[in-house]
């Protein structure tokens, strides 16, 4: 505890402890994953994924990409920002004239209440085709992000994805150059079995991941945002 920093120094400066913690969670830069930030709870983790997605694209040139698109029944924190791209509509309500329009909402995979009278191939298919549509619908070219949970958090039951899922959602974001970012602030750190969740989905990993939860293990409070290296390769020769 006496090494951690004790004055606040803002994104300037840093110290040995959370240097040895980001070269820990990155080592190997799994899934292309090079660099860390660290905050204080979910909800700022989620406002800064958002907040980074935005200035992505504003620094290549694209800052029309501002609408997300997250998941119905999600929920990715507590601040106004996270509530933005919460689907939860019982906790958006109280809130839903400070809530952002730049925002829209497909079907999470929850196979237990939304899956038909179909293989898990096709319902894969038919949520993939739906993501597509809201893209097309709002524009590939004014689209920053989607975002989603790798495993659901309790408002859909700690699910994880039908296989295959997130392989399709990926392959989609790749197609119309939209971030892929992954809410693993419940589920990651090792609660699935591998560090990040989204390792036992075939993918290549997400372009910004939050982290949090079992990262501070009820120490601290403490939680996590993950970049790929083109992310922040884009910040760093930005403005």
């Amino acid at each position: 505890m006496n090494q951690l920093p004790y004055l606040y120094s803002g994104a300037r400066f840093t110290c040995d402890v959370t240097e040895e913690l980001a070269s820990m969670l990155l080592q190997g830069q799994p899934g292309g994953l090079s660099k860390a930030i660290f905050v204080n709870s979910g909800g700022e983790a989620t406002d800064a994924a958002i907040k980074l997605a935005t200035q992505y694209w504003h620094e290549r040139g694209m800052p029309q990409k501002q609408h997300v698109i997250a998941r119905k029944q999600s929920y990715h924190g507590n601040t106004i920002g996270a509530l933005c791209v919460s689907g939860h509509k019982s906790r958006r309500a109280m809130y839903r004239h400070w809530l952002s329009h730049n925002v829209s909402f497909v079907d999470p995979c929850f196979a237990y209440r939304l899956k038909g009278n179909e293989s898990d191939q096709d319902y894969v298919q038919r949520l993939a085709y739906q993501l597509e549509a809201g893209i097309l619908r709002i524009g590939p070219e004014n689209v920053s992000a989607f975002v989603a949970e790798t495993v659901s958090g309790t408002t859909l039951g700690c699910l994880p994805a039908v296989p295959g899922y997130f392989k399709a959602v990926r392959e989609i974001c790749d197609k119309h150059d939209v971030l892929l970012i992954l809410d693993e602030i419940m589920c990651g750190m090792g609660k699935t079995g591998t560090m990040h969740a989204w390792e036992q989905e075939g993918i290549s990993g997400p372009d910004i991941q939050m982290i949090g939860k079992a990262l501070g293990g009820g120490f601290v409070p403490l939680s996590g945002v993950l970049l790929r290296n083109k992310i922040f390769g884009a910040l760093a020769e930005g403005s």
